[in-house]
């Protein structure tokens, strides 16, 4: 043995560590839009959350990651925590599913020419192949995602590879019979190795893998090795227990707790079952056997299934337990507070998830802006404080919001590497700022009227009138932005600029009239300085409005990204059948309810 060797081992370590979180985020990515519509239509069954666990851990190649996942979905009031206890049940035996990919090191190809595809030395090469294939030539969309995946898949095996040629020349020194031989005199030893290699990778499945690298030296026997696998439960469930206790609410965190209370319980029941079965003579042929990595995968998944099985009816009795350990803190919360849990720090590596959070709470903020409006208009016709201070609030609200959304998107910039991902993260930063306008141009608009009142002054019956035509327009296209945010719904938002160019047209006949009243001295300057600012404010909504339908065709269509301003000059330049269309229907209709020429 010389230190080339070491380097060797640690090098394949690298690897396969490396292409096993590679493979583990590409999965990740594919897979997390559909993963957070399947979770949170959960019904609460037990067995079918148990199926949905366990379908993707297998999926994502993460136990981790799916109970931090459903920690954040519990936290955001999509699931119950009573719903994610199959989940979590699931999730540890769906890992399993890895050693049972690894188990290929046992493959043996002599006489069966077809299996030598199958065997690592053939896949590792094979899928970097296809894979760059894949990166490089593009053939197909999503083609990066899915390069990556299956690269990710040749260089763990490629790491594996070079880890079992590190270990068997490592054999040939007798450290690794030694290391091992004590394992099986001291388990307790084995337990805790298990326990802490497991917590500083942060996953199960690779500390497993390696224990299978190591087996192909023939000097791993199970009873050096049971410990080990019962241990790495253990360091696994605590790592994912920290993770889900960062800035998560009660229940959130009641989700690691039930995990390690259940691993927690898989330990003492192997330990204690094994033991005994041991004492009784059950596993004599078994105990001193020499294990491969097949043998350690199958051990692993009867470790798990079993115990899941065996507990499986303990679910109540580990919820219960969780609300004894993790305390309710009753503590008052606004709607706007409560709707901001959705932006979990546990979703920032999982982007999909993570923009889903921003949108839902940019739907709020538009929702909150879009309600303030109605209130502005109603306390310009008649003034009320309550509902001026309501406004105010939610202004507030508004603005934190904003903040809060804000940063954590910069925090999840670092993490999106798609085309895809950039481009709603993108519409999402512009919304953002637009919703935040409108509550600004609704809180002026209450101000406004707010000085109106204490000067007692109010807008004459005319002015009146054109203010409640303009509602009912702005209302209208309010309508079609919060469509055309929602469900990114193009046609909706073709609506739009027809209707933001006859608002224009609108607010220049309102300012004539204004002018013509002061110049007959039927409206005080005063209210005449009021009419105009409110003008603007409504001027500026459906500005914003058309921003938003603006910001929106342009994700839909790409090729008009750069060319948006184009876009919108040739519609206003009546180059559009459709555009000219709505602009005169929506001229004459609101024109003929204004009474103006």
């Amino acid at each position: 043995m010389d230190i080339f060797n070491i380097i060797t081992l640690f090098g394949g370590l690298a690897m396969f560590l490396y292409g096993m979180r590679m493979m583990g985020d590409g999965l990740k990515e594919s897979s997390s839009g559909a993963l957070k519509n399947i979770m949170g239509k959960v019904t609460g069954t037990p067995v079918k959350a148990f199926l949905l666990g366990l379908i993707m851990t297998a999926v994502i190649q993460s136990s981790t990651a799916t109970i931090v996942i459903t920690s954040g979905l519990v936290g955001a009031g999509i699931i119950s925590l009573h719903q994610s206890l199959g989940i979590i049940i699931g999730a540890n035996v769906g890992t399993t599913v890895t050693g049972q990919i690894i188990r290929l090191l046992d493959l043996n190809a002599s006489g069966a020419s077809f299996l030598q595809f199958f065997k690592p030395s053939t896949l590792a090469p094979l899928a970097l192949i296809v894979g760059i294939i894949f990166i490089m030539a593009k053939p197909f969309k999503g083609s990066d995602k899915a390069g990556r995946i299956v690269i990710g898949f040749g260089i763990l095996f490629s790491g594996l590879l070079n880890m079992t040629a590190a270990v068997s020349t490592l054999t040939e020194t007798g450290i690794i019979e030694s290391l091992f031989s004590r394992l099986g005199e001291n388990p307790f030893i084995g337990y805790l190795i298990g326990a802490g290699v497991a917590f500083v990778l942060q996953s199960s499945s690779a500390t497993i893998g390696i224990l299978q690298a190591f087996s192909m030296s023939g000097q791993l026997t199970f009873n050096a090795i049971y410990a080990v696998l019962v241990g790495i439960y253990l360091g696994d469930c605590v790592t994912t227990a920290i993770v889900c206790n960062i800035g998560a609410k009660p229940d959130a965190k009641r989700v690691g707790v039930v995990n390690i209370l259940f691993n927690l319980s898989k330990t003492v029941l192997i330990l204690v079952g094994v033991n005994i079965a041991h004492s009784l003579g059950l596993l004599d042929k078994l105990w001193n056997s020499v294990v491969y990595s097949g043998s350690i995968a199958n051990t692993n998944t009867v470790f798990n299934l079993s115990c899941a099985i065996l507990m499986f009816p303990m679910l109540g009795v580990y919820e219960k337990l969780s609300h004894k350990l993790v305390k309710d803190v009753p503590t008052p919360r606004s709607a706007a507070l409560a709707s901001l849990d959705v932006l979990n720090p546990v979703f920032l590596s999982t982007p999909a998830l993570a923009l889903n959070s921003c949108y839902q709470v940019l739907l709020d903020m538009f929702r909150m802006a879009q309600r303030n409006i109605g209130r502005a208009f109603d306390v310009v016709k008649t003034y009320d404080a309550d509902t001026v201070a309501q406004i105010r609030a939610d202004e507030e609200n508004l603005d934190m919001m904003a903040d809060r959304t804000s940063n954590y998107l910069v925090m999840l910039s670092g993490h999106i590497d798609t085309e895809d991902n950039v481009a709603i993260m993108n519409h999402y930063i512009s919304a953002l700022s637009e919703f935040e306008r409108l509550g600004d141009h609704a809180m002026n608009m209450a101000e406004c009227s707010e000085t109106m009142h204490k000067a007692d002054r109010v807008f004459s019956e005319f002015a009146q009138h054109e203010l409640d035509v303009l509602r009912e327009i702005i209302g209208t296209i309010l309508d079609y932005t919060g469509q055309t945010f929602e469900y990114c719904d193009i046609s909706a938002a073709q609506h739009i600029e027809p209707l933001e160019e006859v608002v224009d047209d609108m607010v220049n006949a309102m300012k004539e009239n204004h002018l013509n009243r002061l110049r007959q001295r039927t409206c005080s300057v005063l209210a005449g300085t009021e009419f105009l600012n409110m003008l603007s404010d409504v001027e500026r909504i459906s500005d914003v409005c058309s921003n938003v339908g603006v910001f929106t065709i342009a994700r839909a269509k790409p090729e008009l990204k750069h060319e948006i301003h184009d876009y919108v000059s040739r519609l206003h330049a009546g180059k559009d059948t459709f555009f000219n269309q709505e602009y005169q229907t929506a001229h004459d209709k609101y024109f003929a309810i204004l009474n103006v020429e």
